[in-house]
């Protein structure tokens, strides 16, 4: 998706790059998703025993136009941060697209160092506009307090209350 781009792209402030997810990422996307409570609670545990659910995940993620899932990567190469962008075209707003922003993690050792931030700023300043997106959206999980003071911080709107049905097999 992110093909109007190039990759992998420093961010601003860091010692780190932003580039996209490969299969060789697995292990440390897995622990990214483990490294938060929230996450862990709904079953992201990191276990081999996924592997297998997580690999076709990724797969079909990379695979899906519109979609992308990237990484950040420290100057050493390790894998830091992630999160997975999602172009929705729409009629609403006339027309507008929007860019989704998904699972956006930080390993807990290099939260508050400005990653985030950065990642951030990388997505709504150069990803959007390249992609013509004229609105960044996410959702983030109404325990989040913590995230939700990062976004608002970073110009993020808590204009919505969003609704999710899980849907059982």
């Amino acid at each position: 998706m992110l093909d109007a781009l190039t990759l992998p792209a420093p961010l601003a402030a860091t010692d780190t790059m932003v580039r996209r997810a490969t299969p060789e990422d697995l292990p440390a996307l897995m622990a990214l998703l483990a490294d938060d409570p929230i996450s862990a609670a709904r079953g992201d545990v990191a276990s081999p025993e996924d592997e297998t659910a997580y690999r076709a995940a990724l797969e079909a993620v990379l695979a899906a136009p519109g979609n992308d899932l990237l990484v950040v990567a420290d100057a050493e190469g390790t894998v830091i941060g992630t999160l997975q962008l999602t172009l929705i075209p729409g009629m609403a707003r006339r027309g507008s697209t929007r860019l989704l922003v998904e699972a956006v993690r930080v390993a807990g050792d290099r939260r508050s160092g400005g990653v985030g931030s950065a990642l951030m700023r990388w997505t709504t300043d150069v990803v959007a506009p390249a992609l013509g997106a004229g609105l960044v959206q996410l959702t983030s999980d109404a325990q989040r307090t913590d995230a939700h003071r990062f976004y608002l911080r970073l110009g993020f709107i808590d204009s919505h209350i969003g609704f999710k049905y899980r849907v059982r097999a």
